[in-house]
């Protein structure tokens, strides 16, 4: 047999919940934008099916019952907390503002930039991981963060940084290696469309590099692994300048291989305001 609590009727417990802090039947529907009626039929459907009175009518207007200020914190607590997951977990789709960007632009390029960012009280700023393969998406609704020379007709568009790639390492891998045979170390391939270790000797004359004994698919496990002391990798600089002013990364040649194509920061038209796009180039964009 069903529980006839179960599957209460949100509409009932709103009702009871608007009567309950306010106090009065009245200012529930003023409150709500229903009529003193109808709140009232449905408090009287809540308290049947609940088998107890949740107020006291008296001539000149209700009070809770005991059982009625007893339940109401719960019923408050619960509607704030379903109000509030559904604004963080939804939004109002028409002020949520979507930025697409690969999960390494966003830890190690956008995070550090968002302290004091505001597009207005009434937009919320909503991140999500693109994939490599998506960024030429013009499908994607918001702004995305796409790697490239930034040849393409889309009516929005700046540079994030000017791409520039060098050796990085650990400290702790450097300790007892001379610095200028850095070249001697374990390297770390990364796989995409920036330019590798191929390019860099070919940029900078040095002898061809050892095939990397450790290859991965995302800038942001390659930096985790150099970061842990397990080789050299040719890295963004602008990614790794914190990791740099930290000390958690040492740069290990004054050498640097420029590249053409860096990450951009592009919109189609009507996708967001012209305030909303200079707010976002003026944090995000050097």
């Amino acid at each position: 047999m069903d529980n006839p609590l179960s599957n209460l009727p949100l509409d009932w417990v709103h009702a009871f919940e608007a009567a309950g802090r306010l106090g009065s039947f009245t200012a529930a529907a003023q409150e709500t934008g229903l009529t003193q009626a109808a709140i009232s039929q449905r408090i009287g459907h809540l308290e049947t099916r609940l088998g107890v009175a949740l107020f006291i009518r008296k001539p000149r207007g209700v009070v809770l019952s005991v059982e009625g200020e007893a339940w109401l914190p719960y019923v408050t607590h619960a509607l704030g907390t379903l109000r509030q997951s559904s604004e963080e977990l939804f939004g109002i789709q028409r002020k949520r503002l979507t930025v697409w960007s690969s999960a390494s632009v966003l830890e190690h390029w956008i995070a550090p930039r968002l302290a004091g960012l505001s597009l207005g009280a009434d937009v919320q700023l909503s991140f999500k991981t693109l994939m490599l393969a998506s960024e030429d998406n013009p499908q994607l609704r918001g702004v995305r963060l796409r790697y490239g020379s930034g040849d393409w007709s889309i009516p929005h568009r700046a540079r994030l940084f000017d791409e520039v790639l060098a050796p990085v390492a650990a400290p702790a891998l450097m300790q007892g290696v001379d610095p200028d045979r850095w070249q001697d170390l374990p390297r770390i391939g990364l796989s995409g469309p920036r330019m590798g270790w191929h390019e860099w000797a070919d940029h900078t004359g040095d002898a061809p590099t050892p095939i990397p004994h450790l290859r991965f698919d995302t800038f942001t496990a390659a930096l985790a692994a150099a970061r842990a002391g397990a080789g050299v990798l040719l890295a963004s600089i602008p990614l790794v300048e914190q990791a740099l002013a930290t000390g958690m990364l040492v740069r290990l040649s004054d050498d640097a291989l420029p590249s053409e194509n860096s990450y951009w920061m592009v919109a189609e038209r009507g996708e967001l305001t012209q305030r909303q796009w200079n707010t976002l180039t003026a944090a995000f964009c050097t």
